[in-house]
């Protein structure tokens, strides 16, 4: 059965750093395109971050360039995020989901919509 375990959450102080980390279980990482996703209490789900399944092509969200990092492990099968200078508006429940589309090879978005399978979420806390 495929599953998704997204760990690492926590709380953090403004200007810290956190690694998640997704698990993934039932296939290869090299079949799926994976994305990084947060939700804030009010708002709705965005897209941070992903890899294609090639692991060539990443995206990232204009709010996370330069402090977030993706990348990934397939002796491991796992996905991690970087986040560095984390802020108090980087607090969020964040998730982690597959994306099995005709393009995922090659590119990857942060389009809720392309992805199907999602994680429990991991709780990201950014304050003083």
């Amino acid at each position: 059965q495929l599953q998704l375990v997204e760990s690492g959450g926590a709380l953090v102080q403004p200007g810290g750093s956190l690694r998640l980390s997704c698990e993934v279980s039932a296939f290869r990482l090299d079949y799926y395109a994976i994305g990084w996703f947060r939700q804030a209490p009010g708002k709705e789900r965005e897209g941070v971050s992903c890899i294609s399944s090639s692991g060539g092509y990443t995206y990232y969200a204009d709010s996370v360039k330069s402090r977030f990092t993706i990348s990934r492990d397939t002796a491991k099968n796992t996905v991690y995020l970087q986040m560095n200078s984390l802020k108090p508006e980087d607090t969020a429940v964040y998730y982690c989901a597959t994306d099995n589309s005709q393009h995922a090879y090659y590119y990857c978005s942060g389009d809720v919509v392309e992805y199907d399978y999602w994680g429990q979420g991991t709780q990201v806390t950014v304050s003083s």
